[in-house]
């Protein structure tokens, strides 16, 4: 795995547990929508679990709302790592905790739930539960998604009425060509394209609008081309909203329930660690239900 040679070169400093404990690890960016041409800079996202007493504070005695909370991990990250092998190539890590990346996953977070939907080909490591998660993918879609790819959409049409990056050399050479940052712009589109595949399919494929993000990224697209884009299909998007059969929001006690189901796989019986509101066998026939639901094979 990566992490392992990078761990042995002194490339990377993350907590001593993660490297063996990182259940899955995706290339994420550019290259997993199918339009990049430049493989030098790659950003891998992932997750990874944590040992048990820091999921489950209270084994290490922390009483809530007494004293010093014990330390939480929510995820470590380091950019511009270099390989020891002398290519030219530089990562950005950003790993999470399981639990933070269930809530991500959950909040419908465009960079989080993408990495579940990257293609096969950027897959770097998985492990059994990092397959079972991916696997369980669509349990975590729902209307709610639409709010947040908005969002961000926004966000990027933000910074290019901002010129932001007017100062970065290479960026600045696209505004000053196309009159627009290019790689805002195909973000924009590529969000809302996301978005109405998750409220019309119920599913996503990230390299599904390759060619058109490609010609945007070339300049082939005038400012005035995109913003219409915008307007029309935040329009369309609405009434996509309104008809999509999706949940409103998401299927939380399915997803814990996949996530308690991870964690025992890590971890075994998690009998006396988590009180259930229902019986174990309720627990168990719940995390069967939602596995068989998404295609998962139990373990």
């Amino acid at each position: 795995m990566l992490l392992q040679t990078l761990r042995a070169a002194a490339a990377i400093h993350p907590p001593r547990w993660l490297v063996d404990n990182t259940a899955y690890l995706t290339v994420m960016g550019s290259q997993s929508y199918g339009v990049s041409g430049d493989a030098s800079d790659v950003d891998i996202y992932g997750f990874c679990i944590p040992p048990k007493d820091l999921v489950f504070p209270h084994l290490a005695g922390e009483i809530a709302g007494f004293g010093e909370p014990q330390p939480r991990f929510d995820q470590w990250q380091q950019h511009h790592v270099r390989p020891p092998d002398g290519r030219d190539t530089t990562y950005d890590f950003q790993v999470f905790s399981i639990v933070r990346f269930f809530h991500l996953c959950m909040e419908c977070n465009p960079n989080i739930i993408d990495s579940l939907f990257t293609p096969r080909r950027c897959v770097m490591h998985s492990t059994q539960i990092g397959e079972a998660v991916r696997d369980a993918r669509k349990l975590f879609l729902h209307k709610g998604a639409w709010h947040r790819f908005r969002g961000y959409a926004y966000a990027q049409m933000g910074k290019i009425r901002g010129r932001v990056n007017a100062a970065n050399p290479a960026r600045a050479e696209s505004i000053v060509r196309h009159g627009y940052d290019v790689k805002f712009a195909y973000h924009v589109v590529r969000l809302l394209d996301e978005a109405e595949q998750i409220l019309v399919e119920g599913d996503l494929d990230l390299e599904r609008n390759r060619e058109q993000l490609k010609s945007i990224r070339r300049g082939e697209w005038t400012l005035d081309t995109l913003t219409a884009h915008f307007d029309a299909k935040e329009r369309a998007l609405e009434a996509a909203y309104a008809s999509s059969r999706l949940p409103a929001g998401p299927d939380e006690a399915g997803i814990k329930a996949l996530l308690l189901s991870c964690l025992e796989m890590h971890y075994g019986s998690l009998a006396g660690t988590v009180q259930a509101d229902a019986s174990a066998e309720r627990l168990a026939r719940d995390i069967r239900d939602v596995l068989d639901r998404h295609g998962v094979a139990g373990g």
